[in-house]
């Protein structure tokens, strides 16, 4: 068990990263950037700014509450709205500038390809966040490791301890 549990806590972000990071360029509209995400089967994505440095994160979390609005005459309307972080409701439609840099979270945390697992899981749970980029020298993210990442190692760390019983 001991062997296990060594070789699992020597797992980087390097190991457990997932490349190539899908990035979304921040004047992308909330639309945009939700059909995007939603496209790429992804709850989240890093926010880049025309130099290509990465300014922000978008997640599902800054997608809180979406409502599709009803349209006049009983027709099905195309609206959407959702919540922003700090509680607002957005009406992305009516919205004169709903560019998703005003809605990401800003300042996004990273880490190097070096970083073990118990760090990555002390810096997701420390501040409340589900993906953290992985960055060399301070370049664009080379990879992205999320929370679903840290538990798929976590359950093939289980099943071998378990087969080798």
């Amino acid at each position: 068990m001991k062997t296990a549990l060594k070789s699992f806590l020597a797992l980087t972000a390097a190991d457990l990263m997932t490349t190539p990071v899908r990035t979304i360029p921040q004047e992308t509209t909330l639309r945009e950037a939700a059909n995007l995400l939603s496209r790429s089967s992804i709850s989240g994505a890093p926010v880049m700014d025309a130099e290509g440095h990465c300014v922000g994160v978008l997640s599902s979390s800054d997608f809180v509450n979406w409502v599709v609005k009803g349209g006049e005459a009983g027709e099905k309307g195309k609206g959407t709205s959702f919540i922003a972080p700090w509680g607002e409701l957005i009406d992305i439609d009516d919205s004169p500038d709903s560019a998703i840099r005003h809605y990401m979270t800003a300042h996004p945390i990273t880490v190097e390809p070096t970083t073990p697992i118990a760090e990555l899981a002390q810096k997701m749970v420390g501040a409340h966040i589900h993906r953290l980029l992985v960055v060399v020298d301070h370049e664009g993210p080379q990879g992205i490791v999320s929370s679903t990442d840290i538990l798929a190692a976590v359950a093939r760390a289980a099943q071998r301890t378990a087969q080798k019983k």
